[in-house]
């Protein structure tokens, strides 16, 4: 890792200040890749959920998690070279619901991506959210490092065409976190070859950064924590030599390591998860480096939700969860075991017990 420049000691330095009462998911992430010499930061800001209840008024608190998020990402110092939105920007997907979001983010300084979540698709197919955002996948490069945003939450054509009588029933069907009638994710045929495509043109050394909303990963199918077509998407990514997978849609901390990818998720600005009771029955699915933190408690609305500092250095992602009301966490790629670990959780012998109000 690089020694820190004094711009990076400023941002540290505020983003305590900011720390003290802040219950977002604000994720900094700093670049210092020794290669390219050129540091650089970006904001992550995931889960929204903004939900109309009728005509203008809208769920207040969700309201005021995106924009204390917007708030706060612009405030930071150094200021991120760009932001990024990891999905479920509206709940229902309506146009309502969209357009209030979208005019809040409009308040970030600089360059926004966006990343398509579940809450966003599954009224239109994500129509609407592509005349305002842009397309449902893309690329970029960015000082030495090249960016992937997928769409992680499309299913099988036969779910989500020849079954439902109004794509308002669609949508209510998949918004439904523990609903037997869901159907697992996937980032399908079509965004995988162009991935193969894209990845063609990116030289086997360089750092990846993929941007998803479902994990990419395997880990439980009853909540859609899940990709279907994971392994496919694993393979793709595997010849290179620094990958990093960041996600939102869990609402909870989540790490793991896969061969040379890294695994994060990001907190949300709605409401924390718990950890599924089932995992107990799915240990196979498990990411194994998965920690649970201290569970939130159901009468703060708050606690658990939180803000990421990430420092990627050379390659590898380091978060740091600053939690209102709860611990603070630190998961930090280990050079030397070659994966992600809790600082301080790691062993089972200085876990917490999760709170058990769910």
């Amino acid at each position: 890792m690089k020694t820190i420049n004094n711009s990076r000691r400023n941002f540290i330095k505020n983003a305590g200040v900011l720390a003290l009462g802040s219950a977002l998911p604000i994720s900094l992430i700093e670049l210092a890749f020794a290669e390219t010499e050129q540091n650089f930061t970006f904001a992550y800001i995931s889960d929204a959920h903004i939900q109309q209840i009728k005509g203008t008024r809208f769920v207040r608190n969700w309201d005021r998690g995106l924009i204390r998020a917007v708030a706060e990402t612009n405030l930071l110092t150094p200021k991120p070279d760009f932001v990024i939105f990891g999905g479920d920007l509206a709940q229902l997907g309506s146009k309502a619901e969209l357009d209030h979001g979208a005019e809040i983010l409009s308040a970030l300084h600089g360059k926004v991506h966006y990343v398509m979540g579940e809450h966003d698709y599954y009224l239109d197919m994500g129509a609407y959210w592509e005349k305002l955002f842009g397309p449902q996948f893309h690329s970029f490069d960015h000082k030495g490092v090249h960016f992937i945003v997928l769409n992680s939450v499309r299913t099988y054509d036969d779910w989500t065409y020849n079954r439902w009588p109004t794509n308002e029933q669609r949508m209510l069907e998949m918004a439904g976190l523990d609903n037997p009638n869901g159907s697992p994710f996937m980032v399908g045929v079509e965004q995988r070859k162009w991935l193969k495509n894209d990845l063609a043109k990116v030289a086997k050394n360089t750092p990846i950064v993929v941007f998803s909303h479902s994990p990419l990963q395997k880990i439980y199918k009853g909540w859609n924590f899940w990709t279907e077509d994971a392994d496919e998407i694993q393979a793709l990514l595997k010849p290179f030599k620094k990958v990093s997978v960041i996600y939102g849609h869990v609402h909870q901390i989540q790490y793991n390591q896969i061969g040379t990818i890294s695994f994060n998720s990001v907190m949300a600005t709605a409401w924390p998860w718990p950890y599924p009771a089932s995992y107990a029955q799915a240990k196979q699915y498990l990411p194994k480096l998965t920690v649970p933190m201290n569970r939130a408690d159901p009468f703060f609305e708050r606690d658990a939700t939180g803000w990421q500092f990430i420092n990627v250095a050379n390659g590898r992602v380091d978060l740091h969860f600053t939690l209102y009301s709860n611990n603070s966490r630190t998961v930090r790629f280990n050079t030397g075991k070659k994966h992600p670990e809790d600082v301080v959780y790691q062993s089972k012998d200085a876990r917490i017990p999760p709170q058990n109000h769910y």
